[in-house]
């Protein structure tokens, strides 16, 4: 027995009666780190007991920000058993010395009334004025209960942001991760190099036609499964390059990955391994193909150990116009970084020539994808082609300035997504993106520059509730609309932050600015334990200061062993009773409302029958628990959070 699996069974063995798996009370005992050495947090808490009641972001806090504890009392929902009533007063105190630094009362949320979202009621400390950096936790004396420590310091969340970034290193497919890169928990071979695998990757609709064979090797694996999809990759690869041209100083080049120390951020190392992945997608004539992967679902893990035959499905418009946006955006980017020069001229090329066989089709394809590669979904709509269409338009005239990429702007720019929802980019975030962009670009038409300035201005004040024009709209202070609480709902939040921070940058709402910042603020500190669940919904964040954070995904390599009903762990599957558990810094999909219409057992509670906040739980189980739907990541929703929380990076 390892010495990481029989710490993890001891561990087990003194949570085992006050865990309840997926609720608020399973954290995990600060300083314990599984797959990494313990940190001490300091004595000064010493008889002051945890409890999942009182939240705060678990990494913690810049010195000059808004700083909001959130004291929460279940009233429905699987802990609705589960009550709590502050006392009086709440300190926060110093956790070198157990000094008071504040003292106040909590303050009732709406009243005391019950939250429909989530089914709590709750109270709100306001400890803003406290702005020293040090350690910190905030205590109830009056039940001697206390929150997670955390930290204010002016870089607070940089390792943070290296580890998110760095969840991208562990999605390459065909490259090896090992030491001194991955550490022995994580290590695994390259990925899908073997025989009739990706180097020899064959056309699903012509298999056994040996000129067709291609080396369709490298990129990211999409999610939980290991295939890769171009139109899937559209929305990272859009995303991760704006969140590096709204702040590239929170990009470094020592995340640890082999390229590290090239003179080159780290964040468009990654960027660029999935570009050369979709170069290879391309066809001499400027099309694309589709998407590479598997006709059953992942074999075997690590990845590197299956040996599934892999096939591509060929040339689609949808994929030829999304090679021809990101290949202008890379293109952009990259000619702004000396030792990218060059690529960056190849990449404009490689975009017009994709831009030139897309606008030569009478009509877009929309069928391409039949599903024989597991599984269908990776067509997109005639209409969303055309919305691509203009943003690869965008980045085509800023790099070449030719007038009839403007014109195609000019002419459609209307029917792109910020134009058809509110909240400028909550949905499809590289189309409001890439319209403020063009904004910026020399030569853009004045009068087409102005419009998108004022509407988007004009969402900022139609749309209060994505934008941070009342924090009260939510116990939580990080309000979600009902019908966005669906598959993938924590891309959407990221991108109600990214959208308010958005509007800051492109001074949208200056009469607003301090509420746009708190807003995006409030969004993030949600994502750090600030939540029902007082969870970080990132993977196995101990090593980086969290107390509680995800322990389970639902993800190919990091599943347990389950026939049915019965499941038994792998040294991934779990980062409190596993060897291991999950590599770090991975955001799972979130909760869902009306999990039973997707598929989940209505026995499952949590998720099932929940509060949308609520429908949520750990599970790496496809069958019964179909925990794809809530609890899987994706290399889409990862970027939205990585941009989120880059923009507090300095």
């Amino acid at each position: 027995m390892t010495i990481g699996r029989l710490r993890a069974l001891l561990l087990a063995a003194i949570l085992a009666a006050c865990t309840v798996h997926g609720s608020a009370s399973a954290a995990l005992p600060e300083g314990v780190s599984p797959g990494h050495s313990s940190v001490s947090n300091g004595a000064a808490s010493d008889g002051v007991a945890l409890d999942a009641h009182i939240l705060v972001d678990q990494f913690g806090y810049r010195p000059g920000d808004p700083k909001v504890a959130v004291i929460r009392d279940p009233q429905s929902g699987y802990d609705a058993a589960d009550h709590f009533t502050p006392g009086p007063t709440l300190q926060v105190r110093r956790s070198s010395d157990g000094a008071v630094v504040f003292a106040a009362a909590p303050v009732a949320w709406d009243h005391g009334h019950r939250e429909d979202s989530s089914g709590d009621r709750g109270w709100w400390l306001d400890f803003s004025s406290v702005s020293a950096p040090g350690k910190y936790f905030v205590e109830d004396p009056a039940h001697s209960v206390r929150s997670a420590t955390f930290s204010i310091d002016d870089q607070v969340y940089r390792n943070v942001l290296k580890t998110t970034v760095r969840m991208y290193f562990y999605q390459r497919s065909g490259f090896a991760k090992s030491p001194p890169y991955t550490p022995l928990c994580w290590r695994d071979a390259a990925a899908y190099l073997g025989p009739g695998q990706d180097t020899q990757a064959r056309d699903i609709t012509d298999p056994d036609n040996a000129a067709k064979v291609k080396d369709l090797s490298g990129g990211w694996f999409d999610a939980g499964d290991t295939n890769k999809y171009v139109t899937n990759a559209i929305r990272p690869v859009h995303q991760l390059l704006s969140a590096f041209q709204e702040n590239p100083g929170a990009f470094t080049d020592d995340l640890g990955i082999p390229e590290s120390g090239n003179g080159i951020p780290d964040l468009l190392d990654e960027v660029r391994w999935e570009i050369t992945w979709l170069k290879k997608m391309q066809y001499p004539d400027g099309s694309a193909a589709l998407k590479v992967g598997a006709t059953q679902f992942a074999a075997a893990r690590p990845p590197g150990s299956d040996q599934t035959a892999r096939y591509y499905v060929p040339s689609c418009s949808s994929a030829t116009i999304g090679v021809a946006g990101m290949f202008a955006h890379a293109a952009v980017v990259f000619r702004g970084v000396p030792q990218l020069q060059e690529e960056a001229t190849e990449l404009q090329g490689r975009a017009i020539r994709a831009w030139q066989n897309f606008t030569s089709l009478k009509a877009a394809q929309t069928k391409c994808d039949s599903g024989a590669v597991k599984v269908a979904g990776a067509d997109l709509p005639a209409d969303e082609q055309n919305r691509q269409a203009v943003v690869a338009a965008v980045y085509l005239y800023a790099l070449t300035g030719t007038a009839a990429y403007q014109d195609f702007i000019r002419a459609n720019y209307r029917h792109l997504r910020p134009y058809q929802d509110f909240g400028w980019s909550r949905y499809n975030p590289e189309q409001g993106d890439a319209l403020l962009f063009y904004t910026t670009v020399n030569g853009a038409d004045v009068r087409l520059t102005a419009a998108i300035r004022a509407d988007e201005a004009r969402d900022v004040h139609d749309s209060h509730q994505v934008y941070g024009a009342d924090q009260a709209d939510d116990l939580y202070r990080n309000f979600l609309h009902p019908p966005q609480y669906h598959w993938g709902s924590n891309e959407v939040r990221a991108d109600y932050g990214n959208t308010n921070m958005q509007a800051l940058s492109y001074h949208a709402a200056p009469d607003a600015e301090a509420s746009l910042r708190t807003r995006a603020l409030d969004t993030l500190h949600y994502f750090h334990g600030v939540n029902p669940f007082a969870k970080v919904y990132l993977s196995n964040m101990y090593a980086d200061g969290a107390t509680n954070s995800v322990n389970e995904l639902y993800h190919a390599w990091f599943r347990a062993d389950c026939k049915w009903l019965y499941c038994t762990n792998s040294r991934w599957t779990d980062a409190v009773t596993s060897e291991c558990g999950p590599a770090p810094g991975y955001l799972p999909g979130g909760p869902v409302a009306n999990v039973v219409a997707q598929g989940v057992p209505a026995s499952l509670v949590p998720p099932a029958g929940q509060p949308p906040q609520k429908g949520y739980r750990e599970s790496t189980r496809d069958n019964p628990d179909h925990a794809y739907v809530f609890n899987e990541p994706s290399i889409v929703y990862q970027a939205a959070y990585v941009e989120l929380v880059s923009k507090f990076v300095h």
